[in-house]
């Protein structure tokens, strides 16, 4: 797949992520060659290359799983688009518990970012890994607690959201 795809001037623009999402959920070649345009110069392509990766593993997450490292090290980038993009991504990780910690504490800083999509995508985030422990689902709901807090619209609806749990319902 030509990287040149993934090319553009205009960051609000995501081009041709979703059908380049189609052609590497389908390949992990293809999901590779794509992956490894995260690290290039250019921040169009590296941003659409996370949406389309992001889009891709939520089909096949599995294909995520031999950029574990990659993806966890990639979580100190400055890009915002990719940071959001990486929130979305690192629930769907099989990682050991090391990285587990690692990639909790990543979501837990990106809790304090700019960017409030960056902010959203980290909460749900840290809920979704928390399941399951109790210690992790205690700080989990500290964040919800603060995000309800929030100055920001999307923080508060996403909250509220998170706090009903997959049921629907009031927890």
């Amino acid at each position: 797949m030509p990287i040149e795809k993934l090319a553009g001037t205009d960051r609000r623009s995501i081009g041709l992520a979703n059908e380049i999402a189609e052609e590497i959920a389908a390949d992990q070649a293809r999901f590779d060659e794509v992956f490894a345009a995260l690290f290039l110069d250019d921040p169009v392509v590296r941003m659409r290359a996370a949406d389309a990766i992001e889009k891709a593993s939520r089909r096949c997450p599995e294909r995520l799983h031999p950029h574990r490292r990659a993806l966890l090290d990639l979580s100190e980038t400055e890009q915002q688009e990719v940071r959001w993009h990486v929130a979305q991504m690192l629930p769907r990780l099989a990682l050991t518990e090391a990285e587990r910690r690692r990639a909790f504490g990543v979501l837990e800083a990106y809790r304090r970012d700019a960017s409030t999509i960056v902010r959203v995508n980290a909460l749900e985030a840290l809920v979704v890994m928390a399941r399951g422990d109790a210690d992790w689902e205690a700080r989990a709901r500290h964040h919800l607690e603060e995000a309800s807090r929030s100055s920001a619209p999307a923080e508060r609806a996403r909250a509220r959201k998170l706090s009903r749990g997959p049921s629907g319902r009031r927890k």
